[in-house]
């Protein structure tokens, strides 16, 4: 068990470990269908300061085929590292031949999807939807742990819907038949995106297991990193939709764990970070130009994704996601980063 179960006021978790793999600083980017794909993780990367990146989430069926979609989903660069490779499915036996694909692909760890609350996961009985069957996260956990060496994660909600919150019962199964460490988020799968914040099933997995337990969910700044650690005791933070907004919380967050000054970041920064995802964007989707008819649209509505939560001006955000060019949207985004230079300066 977790000896201290909540944090004192210079108690924070600047690191923590997962077997004998160190995270370091202790927040670490999530995985996110649609957004963390190679050039979303390398837009995190090379602003520095997560302790770990997470994949998109792959369906465990497909990647045990070696369908090249889904082998592409799970590639990640030389120097990402440490890195992890998330899967789903319902399956055992799928599942672990698709962890046994991962680990030769060499990432740092594999981690078992139950947490997605979309509609088309649930309806196969995968994601969130394990929640509900405890006995087949069991045979889940310990196929998977049979079939590779590498450390092993899971990632959940606090349970399904309101009436059945069991994320500590499932975390301790998941635990007992070899998971290494468990994120959370406080969400249940009926929340979706929204409900009322309820971290306590995080406080009580921390209670009940002596593998880290990771927080996630609006995890967005100093300030919600801070209320989740001090509420909850746990080992680590996961920030999602919040990287989409700010790239920069992870080197936020850790200056404050290890009690550095804040993290300034100028016009100029964000300029050149939105301008770069898109870039990377660009010739990612060149890549893929054998199953993507248009190649450039498929990058411009990547960098309009992006765009919707990271520029906060109203106008220019609406003006972007009318854009029907790339340069359009660049030309936007221009003036908009100039006009803020000229008032800083």
């Amino acid at each position: 068990m977790h000896a201290n179960t909540r944090l004192g006021p210079r108690h924070l978790p600047v690191s923590y470990t997962v077997r004998d793999v160190e995270v370091c600083p202790a927040v670490v980017l999530a995985p996110m269908e649609g957004v963390t794909d190679l050039a979303f993780r390398r837009l995190v990367r090379s602003i520095g300061g997560t302790g770990m990146t997470w994949t998109e989430f792959i369906p465990s069926a497909g990647l045990s085929r070696g369908e090249e979609r889904w082998v592409q989903m799970a590639e990640f660069d030389d120097d990402e590292w440490p890195v992890a490779v998330q899967i789903y499915g319902n399956e055992p036996a799928l599942l672990a031949e698709a962890a046994r694909f991962v680990q030769d692909l060499g990432p740092t760890l594999v981690d078992i999807n139950m947490g997605c609350p979309s509609k088309k996961v649930c309806k196969n009985s995968g994601g969130s939807a394990l929640m509900k069957e405890p006995d087949l996260v069991r045979r889940i956990v310990a196929e998977v742990r049979a079939a590779v060496q590498l450390p092993l994660t899971v990632k959940m909600r606090s349970g399904f819907d309101a009436g059945q919150r069991n994320a500590p019962e499932i975390a301790r199964i998941c635990q007992e038949e070899g998971a290494e460490a468990i994120t959370i988020h406080w969400r249940t799968r009926e929340d979706r995106y929204s409900g009322e914040r309820a971290v306590d099933k995080i406080a009580e997995t921390v209670d009940r297991l002596s593998v880290p337990v990771i927080g996630n969910g609006d995890v967005v700044d100093v300030a919600s990193a801070e209320a989740m650690l001090r509420e909850t005791g746990c080992d680590g933070l996961m920030v999602g939709r919040g990287a989409m907004k700010d790239p920069w919380v992870f080197q936020k967050i850790g200056a404050w764990l290890r009690a550095e000054p804040p993290v300034v970041v100028t016009p100029a920064d964000r300029r050149a970070a939105l301008l770069g995802y898109l870039e990377r964007c660009r010739r990612q989707f060149a890549r893929d130009q054998g199953r993507r008819s248009n190649p450039e649209q498929a990058a411009l509505g990547r960098f309009k994704q992006l765009s919707k939560h990271f520029l906060d001006d109203d106008d220019v955000r609406t003006a972007v996601l009318r854009s029907q060019t790339v340069d359009q949207a660049v030309a936007h985004v221009q003036r908009h980063f100039d006009a803020l230079e000229e008032r800083a300066a």
